[in-house]
């Protein structure tokens, strides 16, 4: 079929105006009919006979009824034959040129592509436009060498195809990094037979920093003189495809970390996750001896509470309650320790260090407090109230367990104390240390609660409590 048409030629405004022109000069009327029978021109109830054939070639465009008929029918054929003559000039000179512009266009599209799968689909698609081929593969070794096919076009199907590093022509090219041009595939000592029929194959490397992480093969059926200029081209698809391939292996890489450090986050403080993702030589998770914060924080009463509602709507309400205190903590840079029930132990100051530790303890512990009330759950508001106790002080800290399971904590007095002040704190009561008191005095408000004794202290314990 010719890709000249009809109608659009005639719509043109030039000549649809030239042929108007004759018509008014020649005081004649004409009706032009395309192949199909569309009206282009003209009445369709007048007389059609006698037509004249408006041709390219040997191929009928069209016809043309009226009394200048013959005039119009000769010029439509002339401006076929023109319009044919600067397609096919148009395309000698885009042919030069196309690979070039075909490379760049490939490349800006892979740029923005981070699928493996659909990197090796805009390969594929533009190396068949190109390169004459029945079937092309886009083949990858996994991460325990093993072939893996990204992308596949052709009469083959999918799992037709295989390759062994350094085994048959591809295992070659693989090992070897240079890319080839095998005209006559059954005549080389390295042919490997298989499902896929090849006569000619051009194979390239995926070549990156680290070696080859797989190849192009495009091949054909039937004999073809493949040129160095058809290699070319490959090495240059290979060369963008290596690019894209590694750069989307990475953002991979990257996401998968990202989950795993999402879903570590949900069991052990951001901070953990990160020092040891990023093993940070900052921060040492072998048991030490550190200056912290620590705040315990307890809802009052919460037994009683859990007798009065359905189990599953208990643990609803914790997670919510659970979910607006942890982001009051992490606000303050502090680190969720553990819950025991419905009870929080945070730490501030481990493992990263702070330099107000007990000034972030303190502006946390208030905010929860005042979260608390505005909670969208009506009933937490109503039935929830929380005791917190904060002390600071040197504690051991670090990873203390099993070799099978081990736990980031704190072990010391002052956990103790701090537990100890939590338990005695009442509904909305926030109570602190004197060593928490003397270095915050200037920042908040605090009134002498009174002294109570401690396990494991000779001497009693000045207890503040924290106005807000």
């Amino acid at each position: 079929m010719s890709k000249i048409n009809l109608k659009r030629l005639v719509s043109q405004p030039e000549v649809s105006s030239l042929i108007r022109e004759i018509l008014n000069d020649s005081d004649a009327s004409v009706t032009i009919q395309a192949a199909d029978g569309t009206i282009l021109m003209g009445d369709l109830a007048a007389p059609v006979l006698p037509q004249y054939q408006v041709k390219l070639g040997s191929e009928v465009l069209g016809w043309v009824a009226g009394s200048c008929a013959a005039a119009i029918a000769s010029l439509l054929s002339y401006l076929a034959s023109q319009e044919q003559e600067k397609k096919a000039l148009g395309k000698e000179v885009l042919d030069k040129y196309r690979e070039i512009n075909l490379l760049y266009s490939l490349s800006n599209q892979l740029t923005a592509c981070l699928d493996v799968k659909e990197i090796a689909k805009l390969v594929i698609y533009e190396a068949q436009r190109i390169i004459k081929a029945t079937n092309i593969y886009l083949l990858l070794l996994t991460a325990n060498n093993q072939p893996e096919i990204a992308g596949y076009w052709g009469e083959a199907s999918e799992n037709k195809i295989t390759f062994i590093p350094g085994r048959g022509i591809v295992g070659s090219v693989l090992v070897s990094q240079n890319a080839e041009i095998v005209n006559d595939v059954l005549s080389d000592a390295r042919f490997v037979p298989g499902e896929v029929q090849i006569s000619s194959l051009i194979c390239t490397p995926l070549k990156t920093q680290n070696g080859a992480i797989g190849v192009i093969t495009i091949s054909s059926k039937q004999p073809v003189n493949y040129t160095a200029q058809d290699l070319k081209f490959a090495m240059g698809l290979a060369s963008l495809a290596s690019a894209a391939i590694e750069n989307a292996l990475l953002h991979e890489h990257k996401l998968q970390e990202a989950r795993i450090k999402s879903q570590l986050e949900r069991y052990i403080p951001p901070q953990l996750v990160n020092a040891i993702i990023e093993n940070d030589a900052e921060i040492s998770l072998a048991p030490t001896r550190k200056s912290i914060a620590i705040l315990f924080s307890d809802i009052r009463g919460f037994t009683t509470k859990c007798e009065e509602l359905p189990p599953e709507t208990i643990v609803g309400y914790l997670n919510e309650y659970f979910t607006h205190m942890v982001d009051v903590i992490f606000s303050h840079e502090g680190t969720v320790n553990k819950f025991v029930g419905d009870m929080i132990v945070a730490m501030f100051g481990a493992p990263a260090k702070l330099m107000d530790n007990e000034k972030q303890a303190i502006a946390a512990a208030i905010e929860m407090q005042m979260r608390l009330r505005t909670i969208p759950v009506a009933w937490i508001r109503e039935n929830f109230l929380t005791g917190i106790g904060i002390s600071s002080g040197e504690v051991v800290i670090g990873n203390i367990g099993s070799p099978q399971h081990l736990d980031y904590t704190a072990i010391g007095d002052e956990v103790n104390l701090a537990s100890r002040l939590q338990g005695i704190a009442k509904g909305g009561q926030i109570l602190v240390s004197r060593s928490v008191c003397e270095v915050t005095k200037d920042v908040f408000s605090y009134r002498e609660f009174g002294s109570i004794t401690v396990k494991g202290k000779r001497k009693s314990v000045e207890v503040f409590e924290v106005i807000y």
